[in-house]
């Protein structure tokens, strides 16, 4: 590490892409007529972060759609339901390639989600002695926050963003960093199809680790079957991150402006080529 280098940018790409695709109109369309307003969207929010925070380096990491991983292993029914349109799903798949003609780093890994390679190369950045900010609106990431992990989270319908530090993951959930997890497990995450235990919202979840400090205590302490003990226990290991996935963290440097924008014009997103170019 050198003493001047920023932290590493860290990109949750389908969380970005996803708020891109549904903020840009759906009039941006490409020289085949094709949408590519994620596209758009998704470079031009990118390009303000950096501008604004000037990481030492940006790196994304992607979901592989399609592919099942060990969540879906221990419950079936975990993201069950989610639909995407046809248009998103297209740009999701040009995206991690326009991403590498910028020089990002890049994290994809069939049976990995996009979490855990985000968690990856947060560890790997941290040990070698960096620090990092991590762009999602994801609160599974709230169990990375520490001293030297901090998340921008964007706000629903501003430009603004929040950073989310242990104190502000206190504030929101009632629970430090590392009692996310279990707080998940008990509380349950209806975007994941995660009940939790019977009859615990937030609120009694985040009391009950206050009391009890972790999820065994917590279970160890009620008067419930074996097997919702069980049940919430795999409910944690389904919502824990798992930093063991390989990742290449990028050298320190600006992107590459013109490389991304001689991608994009082969995309048709001409005007914001020109302003790559320009800076």
């Amino acid at each position: 590490m050198k003493a001047q280098d920023g932290p590493l940018l860290i990109v949750d790409g389908d969380n970005l892409a996803h708020r891109a695709y549904h903020s840009t109109p759906k009039t941006v369309v490409g020289g085949s007529g094709a949408p590519i307003n994620a596209v758009v969207g998704f470079v031009t929010i990118l390009v303000s972060v950096w501008t604004k925070e000037r990481p030492r380096a940006v790196f994304v990491a992607w979901d592989t759609l399609g592919v099942a991983t060990y969540r879906h292993e221990l419950w079936p029914a975990y993201q069950g339901g989610r639909v995407f349109e046809p248009e998103i799903v297209q740009q999701l798949g040009l995206l991690p390639a326009l991403c590498e003609a910028f020089k990002f780093g890049v994290g994809k890994r069939a049976g990995s989600e996009a979490d855990d390679i985000m968690a990856a190369a947060a560890v790997k950045e941290v040990k070698r002695g960096g620090t990092c900010l991590l762009m999602t609106t994801d609160r599974d990431a709230y169990q990375l926050v520490s001293d030297r992990v901090t998340i921008l989270s964007p706000r629903r319908g501003s430009r603004e963003l929040d950073r989310i530090r242990p104190r502000e993951v206190v504030e929101r959930l009632g629970v430090r960093p590392e009692q996310v997890p279990d707080f998940k497990a008990l509380a349950g995450d209806s975007s994941d199809k995660i009940p939790g235990a019977r009859g615990i919202g937030p609120k009694t979840a985040a009391a009950l680790l206050a009391e009890h400090g972790t999820l065994e205590g917590v279970v160890g302490a009620w008067d419930r079957p074996r097997s919702e003990s069980e049940l919430v226990l795999m409910f944690r290991e389904v919502v824990r991150l798992r930093p063991n996935v390989p990742v290449t963290l990028p050298r320190s440097g600006p992107p590459d402006w013109r490389g991304g924008a001689a991608a994009l014009r082969q995309l048709g997103a001409n005007t914001l080529a020109d302003r790559l170019e320009a800076i």
